[in-house]
């Protein structure tokens, strides 16, 4: 399974579905970075993403970017395919 990256932080309820939907599917590590705790790791995450907001999702190299996109991926099956590569 390929590491997953996610920026987040303590209060976003957008970062805790996407952790619970990594986790229904098999995922038993996601490594985290908090944007809240640590506003350098934000201004990077804006650098390399072009967004604000978070939840930002990497599988592997892939950037999945917010819940939104993470849920459209489930909806198609790519997520799978993704968390199986």
């Amino acid at each position: 399974m390929p590491k997953v990256l996610m920026y987040c932080t303590a209060v976003c309820p957008y970062c805790v579905l996407a952790e619970r939907l990594l986790r229904a599917r098999g995922v038993t590590e996601i490594e985290k970075i908090r944007v809240d705790l640590q506003p350098e790791q934000r201004r990077l995450m804006m650098e390399i993403t072009g967004c604000r907001t978070v939840p930002q999702i990497y599988i592997g190299t892939r950037l999945v970017g917010t819940y939104d996109n993470l849920v459209a991926l489930e909806h198609s099956g790519e997520l799978s395919q993704l968390l199986n590569s």
